[in-house]
């Protein structure tokens, strides 16, 4: 690190010359000769200029600080962001072209992201890249891209949507074979964790060191943590995050996602955001609460001004029941994350909502009037935050401008009911392409890219041969 002193040496007579406030920002500066100064007083060697692909996958470069801040221009093949899970590429077809050139695209730094990587030896920061073309126009189809176009169509008629997710992962027992089942990791009494650990304590102080290194790779990067807790699944944790702007929030998913692996990692254990990554143990869930308010007032438009619920209010929930189905590919993305949609359990297959029911798609959690909210359980922790946000945004918006009406509330468990979702990554894609008012919304080029990428993902996975397969048809055939 510099001698910070330096910055506040005697100016003359009296005087002392006193380092800017911006230098003590844990996170995001304004412009790039603050960068250059944060940079410098905090001794940095190095800068990971990241983006978000379709997985939420951290893509980028690595160079030294001085470069950076020398007008380096930064561009990456346009293929990094049209490829499957697994590396591969889709075919073209459905309205997607595979770019037969793969020119680059360009990364340009928000420097509002800019913050210490602190599980770096080496005295390292980094930042999130906005990916545009050529010609400075966003990339239609970058997740980034796509939930500040989601927003955008919110402010157009005068609104703002207001996030709060909450992240379900496991901590599971490291493993580098993946023909082998995952186990839950052995905590500081010595023996296997177990499940049945909703709300426990002691099953949060079973990884107290950990959680300590997560509390405080975040707290130097400037996330903020509301609450964290032990989830019912065996080594299964929560963090709940608290409610702000979408693009900012989903930057905070993307890089929490990074820090709470990196610190299972230095306790030599896994931490996975899989929907189910343990046969017999509950999913994980980013569940999504959201409510919207309004851009001159500021006030939630969720509720009237004697407290009682809006027809803006209903027609969100509308819209979300009608087009969620749809947009599922967006939530739950993967053939692993439909594992995690099963009947009987606190996981929604239906697309019912109801007050303060968690066996409903879509939960009104009790508040007053002013935090009026309506909480999305569908999610699962392996979607891409961006993707999932804009996903949910956009069913809302087409409710609100659609003035679709939503059903009774549920008064009582439906999760046992009939699936109303799609059973397979196919069905939704299918759904996915088919739904025009989503379609507009999201934009032709993402909608083509994405699907043709989770095709392509569902061949790869028709190629391996299961357990089940094996035990079941082996000899019984």
């Amino acid at each position: 690190m510099p001698d910070r002193k330096k910055l506040s040496r005697p100016a003359g007579r009296g005087d002392v010359v006193r380092a800017p406030a911006f230098l003590k920002n844990l996170r995001g500066v304004k412009d790039w000769k603050q960068a250059t100064s944060w940079l410098e007083w905090r001794g940095i060697e190095d800068i990971e200029c990241i983006t978000p692909d379709q997985a939420g996958v951290a893509r980028g470069k690595m160079m030294p600080s001085k470069k950076f801040t020398s007008n380096t221009s930064l561009a990456l093949p346009s293929a990094v962001f049209m490829t499957t899970i697994s590396g591969e590429y889709p075919e073209s077809g459905g309205g997607f072209v595979y770019p037969e050139d793969d020119g680059d695209l360009k990364l340009l730094p928000d420097l509002s992201t800019l913050t210490a990587v602190p599980w770096e030896t080496d005295p390292t920061a980094q930042v999130i890249c906005d990916l545009v073309h050529q010609d400075g126009r966003a990339v239609e189809f970058s997740p980034r891209n796509l939930l500040k176009h989601v927003v955008a169509q919110y402010a157009k008629h005068g609104l703002k949507p207001i996030v709060a997710p909450e992240i379900e992962f496991y901590l599971v027992h490291k493993n580098p074979d993946p023909d082998y089942p995952l186990t839950p990791p052995v905590g500081r009494s010595g023996r296997p964790i177990g499940g049945g650990q909703g709300y426990s304590i002691a099953g949060v102080n079973e990884f107290d060191e950990l959680i300590d290194d997560i509390y405080h790779y975040s707290e130097a990067q400037g996330l903020e943590i509301d609450t964290l807790i032990h989830e019912e699944g065996a080594g299964q944790l929560e963090i709940n995050l608290r409610h702000g702007d979408p693009v900012e929030l989903a930057d905070q998913v993307f890089m929490f996602k990074r820090t709470i692996r990196e610190a299972a990692l230095n306790h030599d254990t896994y931490a996975t955001f899989m929907a189910k990554p343990i046969q017999g143990q509950p999913g994980s869930a980013m569940h999504i609460h959201q409510s919207v308010v309004s851009l001159k007032k500021g006030n939630n438009v969720f509720s009237s001004e004697d407290g009682g619920e809006t027809q803006t209010f209903r027609h969100f929930i509308g819209g979300l029941q009608r087009h969620i189905p749809s947009a599922l590919i967006m939530l739950a993305p993967y053939v692993n994350s439909y594992r995690r949609l099963t009947q009987g359990t606190s996981v929604p297959v239906n697309t019912r909502w109801g007050y303060d029911n968690r066996t409903t798609a879509f939960r009104v959690p009790r508040s007053d009037p002013a935090a009026r909210r309506v909480e999305n359980r569908i999610p699962s922790s392996d979607a891409n935050p961006y993707l999932a946000l804009a996903a949910s945004l956009a069913c809302g918006l087409i409710g609100i401008l659609d003035k679709n009406t939503p059903d009774a509330p549920a008064g009582t468990a439906v999760n046992q009911d009939e699936i109303e979702l799609p059973r397979g990554l196919l069905e939704a894609v299918a759904l996915f392409e088919s739904d025009e008012a989503l379609t507009r919304i999201l934009g032709a080029s993402f909608v083509s890219t994405f699907a043709a990428i989770k095709r392509a993902e569902f061949e790869t996975f028709m190629q391996v041969i299961s357990p089940w397969e094996r035990e079941y048809l082996l000899l019984n055939v």
